[in-house]
């Protein structure tokens, strides 16, 4: 078990998997809409968050529709919706590649939401969480669907310093809507 700095704010990355996508035939994979499911399980998603007092002072969203739109329809069900950045390298990255956008975030950002992909963002998960409450860890492993809300904390001074192992996984959810 690696050691957790206690140096620094308590910060949160909610890291959202994109809601269920619809596959048109004939549409490029970044184009791809939200099917019917995911219209009703983004606003789930957005009310999850909300009901958890999880709501982030930034948001980070990949460029592809199916992630934009979850976003827009998560942020729906809030007051005021945090600033969002629409930032193309989160579209199919890797670890590395989401851990280097999720470091340049600002170090008054104490809760940063991440909306993206898998594989990326269930090795993400993975890969930050030295511990999991329960069994949040195992049920990762075993499937992070479309819609799931995982939420990491960890301390720290910015979130240039996020390591792998340095956070604790303390909650997982997926919000689904009503037909």
């Amino acid at each position: 078990m690696i050691e957790r700095a206690a140096a620094g704010p308590l910060r949160r990355l909610v890291v959202l998997r994109h809601a269920k996508s619809a596959r048109p035939e004939g549409v490029a994979d970044h184009e791809r809409p939200l099917a019917a499911r995911g219209r009703r399980d983004a606003p789930a998603a957005g009310r999850a968050l909300a009901d958890m007092d999880c709501l982030p002072g930034l948001a980070l969203c990949s460029t592809a529709v199916r992630a934009r739109r979850t976003w827009e329809l998560a942020a729906a069900q809030w007051g005021t919706p945090p600033p969002v950045r629409f930032d193309p390298r989160l579209y199919h990255a890797d670890v590395p590649g989401l851990l280097k956008v999720i470091r340049e975030t600002p170090a008054e950002v104490e809760t940063l939401l991440l909306v993206g992909h898998n594989p990326g963002l269930e090795d993400l998960v993975l890969a930050l969480a030295d511990d999991g409450l329960d069994d949040l860890l195992d049920r990762v492993r075993a499937k992070f669907p479309t819609s799931a809300v995982a939420v990491l904390a960890w301390r720290g001074p910015t979130w240039h310093a996020l390591l792998p192992g340095a956070a604790l996984l303390t909650s997982v959810t997926v919000p689904r809507g009503r037909r």
